[in-house]
């Protein structure tokens, strides 16, 4: 099945599910709130009216947390001139980090800014000290994030915080999909472009921690709960890492895009009346 937020013209959403090719009003705002009360199967049981004239909008507005693991594709990993970790490498996000699935990403000049096309793992049920099987059980869906980074900022300092959460900055959506229609584990095709130009693609079967193997490590020292929103980590061709070290542009078009999930285009913007970095 698959999930979204829905905006009309007045900005007014509601959660929807997909019935053929419509979408259906679900008792709630977003999806988030819907699934702080009930499991989105059972959400769908209850789907109303179709809907006309909306719009996918930021499917998740308000988790409780938002964990992102890094170095989490060999490849990257590589290219960084790391070693395979023995464990998840793991850095958090506010809510207000993320921005919905066309939005564009609005940041002060000057900054050097990189793209991590990223598969996202949204909790469906609670999870505190799980093993692998109850955390794969807990999988709500997933869906598609670019985790853009100023890489000036996160390189500041051996913490990556500051350079990672930026209001806004992290495009997510445009759907939910759930684990009966997509397996990560089997391989899904993730790939990002700029202006149309292939700079990452890989397969989310290479991933070192998978979703549920992720969940289950983060369970075991904080709750995640429904509707929190696990990022898994970027393949290698970030621009950091080219030699020469590239950047993204006013007006650069950025597409993130995982088969069977969605696609996400995400247009940059330098603008001078935005906060000026210190």
């Amino acid at each position: 099945m698959r999930f979204a937020t829905l905006a009309d013209a007045s900005g007014s959403t509601t959660a929807a599910v997909l019935d053929g090719d419509r979408w259906r009003a679900l008792p709630a705002t977003d999806l988030s709130s819907l699934l702080a009360r009930m499991p989105l199967a059972q959400a769908a049981g209850q789907a109303g009216p179709a809907l006309e004239d909306h719009h996918p909008v930021l499917p998740l507005p308000s988790p409780t947390k938002v964990i992102c693991c890094g170095l989490n594709y060999a490849d990257h990993i590589l290219e960084t001139g790391r070693e395979l970790p023995r464990f998840p490498t793991l850095f958090a996000k506010f809510a207000d980090t993320l921005s919905g699935p066309s939005d564009d990403v609005v940041l002060p000049p000057g900054l050097q800014v990189d793209w991590e096309a990223e598969l996202a793992v949204v909790v469906g049920a609670p999870l505190r000290g799980a093993d692998i099987d109850t955390a794969r059980g807990a999988i709500a869906g997933y869906t598609v994030a670019n985790d853009v980074s100023v890489r000036d900022w996160q390189y500041r300092t051996l913490q990556w915080f500051q350079g990672k959460a930026w209001d806004r900055t992290t495009p997510v959506g445009p759907v939910v999909v759930t684990p009966d229609e997509v397996d990560p584990a089997a391989g899904l095709d993730i790939t990002c472009r700029i202006n149309g130009e292939e700079v990452q693609r890989d397969s989310t079967a290479t991933l070192v921690f998978d979703a549920a193997t992720t969940l289950a490590y983060i369970s075991t020292f904080t709750t995640l709960r429904p509707g929190d929103v696990v990022l898994t980590g970027t393949p290698g061709g970030v621009g950091v890492a080219r030699d020469p070290q590239r950047f993204l542009e006013d007006g650069d078009v950025v597409e993130t895009e995982v088969a069977g999930i969605g696609l996400l285009r995400t247009t940059i913007r330098f603008a001078a009346d935005s906060p000026t970095p210190a």
